[in-house]
């Protein structure tokens, strides 16, 4: 590892940056020094005005895609190098487009779930929808998280690393106890093949994948 690499990782560490991020951006930094062949902190802001031109007209990478290496290359210059750059104006961040999310409708979602074919997946997909929960906070509740006393859920460490609670709702505690009394689980609600572990992010992302195809096909 690069003394500058390690720098710039002891950066994200100090200020609590998720390691997704971290890695993320440090992904953005490397492929970048890559294009020019030369050291980060040797790179100017007509190289990354450059960059840009080549990821949005070459590349063609959407626009959260290079968003996400803007920021890289925002925290880059600013934090780990300390450039004194306007970097409003020396690395402006590509806007977003603004989109409606697609909602389904109640029925939608049933019929939706009930094509999902893996009880344990489907559980915790309506525990997404009931709880209003990312499968990413949802495959990381610990059993002792749901609270039927005061009818909420503990999320723990959710966006931005924080602690939150949610409403638990009469129909998925009855869903979760049913569930519960099938697996028996101990510390995580939905383990994975080893009971010490949760269930990944990308093998529920892959069930949602599957039980989509399923309606579409319908």
């Amino acid at each position: 590892m690069t003394v500058l690499r390690q720098r710039m990782t002891e950066d994200m560490q100090v200020r609590n940056l998720s390691p997704h991020t971290q890695a993320s951006y440090l992904q953005q930094v490397s492929l970048f020094a890559r294009y020019f062949r030369m050291s980060p902190d040797a790179l100017t802001p007509e190289h990354i005005r450059t960059y840009q031109i080549y990821l949005t007209n070459e590349k063609r990478l959407a626009p959260n895609s290079i968003h996400t290496a803007v920021a890289a290359l925002r925290f880059l210059c600013r934090i780990t190098l300390k450039e004194d750059w306007t970097f409003g104006e020396d690395i402006p961040l590509p806007k977003k487009p603004q989109k409606l999310p697609v909602v389904l409708s109640p029925e939608e979602v049933v019929h939706f779930l009930s094509c999902v074919d893996c009880n344990k997946h489907r559980v915790i997909l309506t525990t997404c929808y009931a709880a209003g929960l990312r499968i990413s906070e949802a495959v990381r509740l610990k059993a002792a998280a749901i609270d039927s006393a005061r009818m909420v859920v503990r999320v723990e460490q959710g966006k931005s690393r924080k602690d939150r609670y949610v409403m638990l709702s009469p129909m998925l505690l009855e869903i979760l106890r049913s569930y519960w009394i099938a697996v028996r689980p101990k510390e995580w609600l939905f383990p994975g093949i080893h009971d010490d572990r949760p269930i990944t992010k990308d093998a529920v992302e892959a069930a949602c994948q599957k039980g989509a195809s399923v309606v579409r096909s319908l």
